[in-house]
């Protein structure tokens, strides 16, 4: 059975979604003061990304630049040609060495063929690129966790965190990382920053299950029903389990 872990969690750009199981995922929380998602695109700023795409598969002339590349990388990764999205992220990164988008969906590609300490590095641009941001930091924090580099991961995350402290994706993904090492009170203190209590226990649960531990993942779903009624992902994994 493929499990959807957690419901809030990994990789993050500009918008955020419930999470999948792949380990790409991503999370939402925290708003910033101005109303929208700390670290997120305005919807202008979306509109200008997905433009170069738009142009390039509708067949239209376009300028050769880092963003028209980034457009084929895109259209290349959508069809599964990862190969070609690298050679267009690279085209655009060589013309831009801090094109964010293109370090970006980088780092996502060698997430996906297991490229990890390559991931490390262009996270690592990212967060530099960013200037920082505590969503880059979220990114590159994870990617240390895939390598199995949990000490350097902890550190990041903190870093992302002290940069800013209702960052969902920091919050979140540390917490996951502190659970699944077992510092479950811990996990918790982290989580419940950004997340109501429901959520919480339901990502507490979905560790357990992964860990094997069904009991304890039983009753973790069950806090989280009681807790949130709304919360259908923790009725369906609680009904899957009997």
């Amino acid at each position: 059975m493929t499990h959807r872990l957690p419901i809030f969690a990994k990789f993050i750009l500009a918008t955020f979604t419930v999470a999948s199981a792949a380990g790409l995922l991503t999370g939402c929380g925290g708003a910033a003061p101005s109303g929208r998602q700390a670290g997120s695109a305005s919807a202008e700023e979306l509109r200008q990304r997905q433009a170069p795409r738009d142009d390039f598969e509708a067949g239209k002339e376009v300028p050769i630049n880092a963003d028209t590349h980034f457009a084929a990388g895109q259209f290349a990764e959508g069809q599964g040609n990862l190969p070609m999205a690298m050679d267009q992220y690279a085209k655009a990164l060589k013309l831009d060495p801090r094109h964010k988008d293109s370090l970006y969906r980088t780092g996502i590609v060698q997430v996906k063929q297991r490229q990890f300490n390559s991931a490390i590095e262009t996270f690592s641009k990212y967060v530099e690129a960013s200037k920082g941001e505590a969503t880059a930091y979220a990114n590159l924090g994870f990617a240390y966790e895939l390598a199995g580099r949990t000490t350097e991961a902890e550190n990041t995350y903190r870093k992302g965190i002290q940069r800013e402290p209702t960052n969902a994706a920091c919050r979140v993904n540390y917490g996951l990382m502190l659970a699944r090492k077992e510092r479950f009170n811990e996990a918790i203190l982290q989580m419940q920053t950004v997340l109501g209590e429901g959520e919480v226990h339901y990502n507490l649960a979905s560790v357990y299950e992964s860990m094997g531990r069904k009991e304890q993942a039983k009753i973790e779903y069950k806090k989280a029903i009681e807790l949130a009624p709304n919360l259908r992902d923790a009725q369906a994994r609680l009904d899957a389990m009997h």
